[in-house]
């Protein structure tokens, strides 16, 4: 699969980070706060995107 990322500087993806964190200590798990930042991201990001490929492990053993 083929999709666009933002594509983040050091700096803010140590923001995203702490952002996580902060989200987890106020009760989110861990993967509820990766999604709420990374949706907040995608809605405010003004930057390039960079192209990613996916690939399932599990089709290569197939």
């Amino acid at each position: 699969m083929f999709t666009g990322l933002p594509a983040l500087s050091h700096e803010q993806q140590q923001q995203a980070v702490e952002r996580i964190q902060e989200l987890m200590a106020g009760g989110l798990s861990s993967g509820e706060a990766i999604a709420q930042v990374a949706q907040e991201i995608r809605q405010t990001h003004k930057g390039e995107q960079i192209r990613a490929r996916f690939e399932d492990e599990d089709e290569d053993e197939a």
